[in-house]
């Protein structure tokens, strides 16, 4: 401990200046470029949540800080010296009992002397060319498991050292594109859970990460769009790890049929698809491929190969997710026929509550529902009776759900009724589908009463929330009140 009266050797991170402090953007020449977006793009709330700061990550005063260590936790490296020689012995003590830690992992102890009320200790990978794929991952998730860990406990802060430590070889540069990319992510999808994240660096990694920063954090539109060409042709999955679909492992319930063959199709369906996958074409250099994407650069059909692998990952993981608990809030199901005999599919906005789940397994549960519905033509009854602010869509996910599914979906929505809506919603409707998406605009009817809806749908062929019903009779008087409502809605 500090001698009484003796100014305190800790930092406070809250007294550190942040990634945006002292920025000053350039202007582009051209304002025309904003167009193109980046997948990294400018967002202030997160961008107010980093700190680079070049120092001893020991020295923080902030909820937890990052030790980077072996498999038996009793690595000599600098970080992991200054860790042990400020928090005291009984941190050595501490760590005999958790019996080491394997590479990728994380494990907790407490800070005991330092300012830091936790210590979350993690093994980086060793670097060999030869096992570059294994590397990034096991360095993916370490950063990862230090972040989950930190969400699970209810940290507020955390001090990140570079984990990659130079006795396991691993490029600096390498390794800064996958620890601020996971780390990017991850504030993405939890950033309500984190207040502050420190990149603590040495003067030989503080160059690295500033010039690296801006890719994943930039400050302003201007540096998101200079920033673009800089980027690598991996930037990872939605969560940032990194992906090689073509390494991956695809099964399907029919081998040789591509995903939208109907079942009636399938014995007929043509054979040639046999041996068309990226081994059998000797397929171009994938990574060159992302790269032009992202430099728009890449073909009509090049863009599509790529949207159907990304596609058919959401796919493979919304079969094999646990999806129960979306499911139990019958938002979305499938009914009857309308009059064309074309399947209906009913959402019922109310059953959404947007604010209290992981709107991220709502798509995946949708992916999981409509895979199999959308091969045929088929038709959307959007129930927007009585939502309110804790149900209402928000127009990025909407648009996410759109840039995700696989063109089916759009090529055989017939019919979208939007039933009882309201003028605003008939407003962020107009501007979502003028400005945001295309081809959905015309699909749109909006029905003010069951007895309309019904023109299009009998009603013996839609099962029917009962405060639909409710709602309806009260405000254009009973029509079919003899229909009994679904017991299970």
């Amino acid at each position: 401990m500090d001698p009484l009266g003796a100014p305190s050797q800790f930092v406070d991170v809250d007294s550190l200046p942040g990634w945006t402090d002292a920025y000053e953007p350039k202007q582009l020449e051209s304002h025309q470029e904003l167009d193109v977006r980046s997948p990294f793009p400018y967002r202030k709330d997160i961008n107010a949540k980093i700190v680079l700061w070049k120092g001893d990550v020991a020295l923080l005063n902030c909820t937890a800080i990052v030790n980077t260590s072996n498999e038996s936790l009793t690595d000599k490296n600098p970080v992991s010296e200054s860790i042990f020689m400020h928090a005291g012995p009984d941190l050595r003590e501490e760590l005999q009992k958790l019996k080491g830690c394997r590479t990728g992992e994380a494990k907790l102890t407490k800070g005991f002397n330092l300012a830091a009320r936790f210590i979350i200790h993690t093994v980086g990978p060793k670097y060999k060319s030869r096992y570059r794929t294994a590397a990034e991952s096991s360095l993916y998730s370490c950063y990862r498991n230090v972040l989950q860990l930190a969400k699970e406990q209810a940290m507020c802060s955390v001090g990140f050292c570079v984990i990659n430590s130079l006795k396991r070889c691993y490029p600096l540069e390498d390794a800064t594109h996958i620890a601020l990319r996971t780390v990017r992510r991850f504030l993405e999808i939890h950033g309500e859970t984190l207040e502050k994240v420190v990149f603590a660096v040495s003067e030989l990694e503080e160059a690295t990460y500033q010039k690296l920063l801006p890719l994943y954090f930039p400050r302003s539109l201007e540096e998101e769009i200079q920033s673009l060409p800089y980027l690598p042709a991996d930037i990872g999955n939605a969560e940032g790890e990194p992906v090689v679909p073509e390494r991956q492992i695809r099964i399907t319930e029919k081998p040789g049929v591509p995903d939208d063959a109907s079942d009636e199709e399938g014995l007929e369906a043509d054979l040639s698809f046999i041996g068309s996958h990226a081994f059998a074409r000797m397929e171009g250099d994938v990574d060159k491929q992302r790269r032009l994407i992202l430099q728009g650069q890449l073909s009509e059909a090049a863009l599509q190969k790529q949207h159907q692998r990304n596609y058919n990952r959401w796919l493979c993981q919304a079969r094999a997710e646990d999806l129960s608990d979306i499911a139990s809030l019958k938002a979305l199901y499938q009914t009857g026929v309308d009059n064309c005999g074309r399947t209906v599919m009913v959402v019922v906005g109310r059953n959404i509550p947007v604010t209290l789940i992981d709107m991220e397994k709502a798509l995946l549960y949708f992916i999981h529902v409509m895979d199999h519905i959308a091969v045929k033509e088929y038709v959307l009854v959007y129930f927007h009776t009585l939502t309110n602010d804790y149900n209402q869509l928000d127009s990025n996910f909407l648009k996410k759900l759109y840039d995700v599914v696989d063109a089916k979906y759009k090529r055989n929505l017939k019919a979208l009724y939007f039933v009882h809506p309201t003028f605003r919603s008939k407003v962020s409707a107009w501007f979502f589908t003028t400005f945001t998406v295309s081809g959905l605009k015309d699909k749109i009817h909006y029905v003010e009463s069951l007895q309309q809806l019904f023109s299009a749908i009998p009603p013996e062929q839609i099962d029917l929330p009962p405060f639909v019903l409710e709602y309806d009779a009260r405000e254009n008087g009973p029509y079919y009140s003899s229909y009994p409502p679904s017991p299970d809605l």
